[in-house]
């Protein structure tokens, strides 16, 4: 069977209604309350928000004068008295007169840089492998003599090699180059000890 829901209880106000007896206490406190003020504000002392004879007033404070600013044209800016400046001779006063400073002193020149030995001797080919003839100027009949310049460093390989003049054709130049690339030198001499040196020297290319 379905369950019933309780019964819903509505407020009662009477419930809550305070009783006449405490009602009459209330009213005689309230009554007792407002006799109470009415004896102690008609028996006190109503001047006691008043002001007494001693209260600051709005008048300004007196305050004693600054002394008055001395005129423009005075010597003295204070209380201190200034010295005199004593006059020359001719009665001028000295002035303070400006010198140009003294031009500085001239800088010590530069000490010239180290010079480099001079080379007595020049570098010689020591392994000179025969330069590769390139197949294709081989086959259109180009032919001649290049003459590279070459660097030769302290332990006498090239370390750069160049064209000095061309034999006019490309392919026989750069085989040329390739060729003294692959060379090795005695080094130049210079005070008895190796320095680097540059040779030119002839590649010729022949049928």
């Amino acid at each position: 069977m379905p369950a019933t829901s309780p019964p819903h209880r509505s407020f009662d106000l009477a419930a809550w209604r305070p009783s006449r007896r405490a009602l009459f206490w209330v009213l005689g406190a309230f009554v007792a309350g407002l006799l109470l003020f009415l004896l102690v504000w008609r028996g006190g002392d109503s001047d006691f928000y008043r002001a007494g004879p001693a209260a600051p007033t709005a008048a300004n404070p007196h305050y004693a004068p600054l002394p008055a600013p001395m005129a423009g044209d005075s010597d003295e800016v204070s209380d201190i008295p200034v010295p005199a400046t004593p006059a020359t001779d001719n009665g001028e006063q000295p002035r303070l007169v400006e010198t140009a400073p003294p031009p500085p002193p001239p800088a010590a020149p530069a000490p010239p840089p180290p010079q480099a030995p001079i080379a007595t001797s020049q570098p010689q080919p020591v392994s000179m492998p025969a330069p590769r003839y390139p197949a294709q100027a081989l086959r259109n009949g180009e032919q001649g003599t290049v003459m590279v310049s070459a660097e030769i460093s302290e332990n006498g390989i090239p370390s750069a090699v160049e064209v000095a003049r061309s034999s006019g054709s490309r392919q026989l130049d750069r085989a040329a180059v390739d060729a003294v690339r692959h060379w090795r030198f005695r080094p130049a001499m210079a005070e008895g000890r190796p320095v680097t040196g540059r040779v030119q020297v002839p590649i010729s290319f022949k049928q």
